[in-house]
């Protein structure tokens, strides 16, 4: 079984290694995730606002009482998905650990300066970093922060309805939360502007993954569902630059 950072095989005379990066928690939850928001982000404009309104009495069609059950479910494989991401930073593999969301080293923060300039086209050549780089890794913690804004303040949401169902376990729950966000219409609003925030990320993340894809030729999108990276074979020596 492969370890992130180990070689599949040496490099050639083309002078290029196969490195495992991304292990199977960190692909597994990363994927999870965002098919979890692409189902939240349209189950959940619609809890907002109503957008299909089918033909017949509403209480033959219970589409409203559908989204809400979607909506639910798939925040609970959401906050599962996030919570095991956050603890795979403290016991999981090199490359998944907090260290690639801190520039806790002097490179890393030097790095942090030069993919900003790279990021803003003042510098044509980003640093290699063969995991996440640190303005990404950066980018990845305030979204995680976003994550448990939404986690938090969605629950506080479920615990009004679960008032006037038979869930008291949710009452109990995510009642508790409602305070702490100033109520149930501030909360709602929070969990709408995060949702658009994380939707503003997303369009940048497609922009940047594409980018560096392009100019690193490392195959990053593809490592995004294999683990591997093709790095070139002095990456050891350039990583430490």
């Amino acid at each position: 079984m492969n370890t992130p950072g180990q070689v599949a095989k040496p490099a050639t005379e083309c002078e290029v290694d196969r490195v495992y990066v991304w292990d199977a928690v960190v692909r597994v939850s990363h994927w999870v995730i965002v098919l979890a928001l692409f189902i939240l982000t349209i189950t959940g404009i619609y809890i907002g606002k109503p957008y299909l309104i089918p033909a017949g009495p509403a209480n033959e069609q219970f589409v409203m009482a559908t989204m809400k059950t979607v909506h639910f479910y798939t925040a609970i494989v959401f906050t599962i998905a996030v919570i095991a991401r956050v603890l795979w930073w403290f016991v999981g593999t090199y490359y998944s650990s907090w260290r690639e969301f801190v520039p806790v080293t002097a490179k890393r923060r030097r790095d942090f300066i030069r993919m900003f300039k790279f990021y803003t086209f003042i510098d044509r050549h980003p640093p290699l970093n063969v995991g996440h780089n640190p303005l990404a890794g950066t980018a990845y913690l305030m979204v995680f922060g976003l994550y448990f804004v939404m986690i938090l303040t969605g629950y506080a949401l479920y615990s009004v309805d679960a008032g006037f169902t038979y869930h008291s376990y949710m009452r109990e729950l995510g009642g508790w939360l409602l305070p702490l966000f100033g109520g149930a219409q501030t909360a709602r609003w929070i969990h709408h502007v995060a949702m658009w925030f994380l939707l503003g990320f997303f369009a940048h993340h497609i922009w940047s993954v594409i980018l560096m894809a392009r100019i690193e030729g490392f195959g990053f999108i593809d490592s995004l569902i294999s683990g591997y990276k093709f790095l070139p074979g002095d990456w050891r020596d350039r990583k430490d630059e």
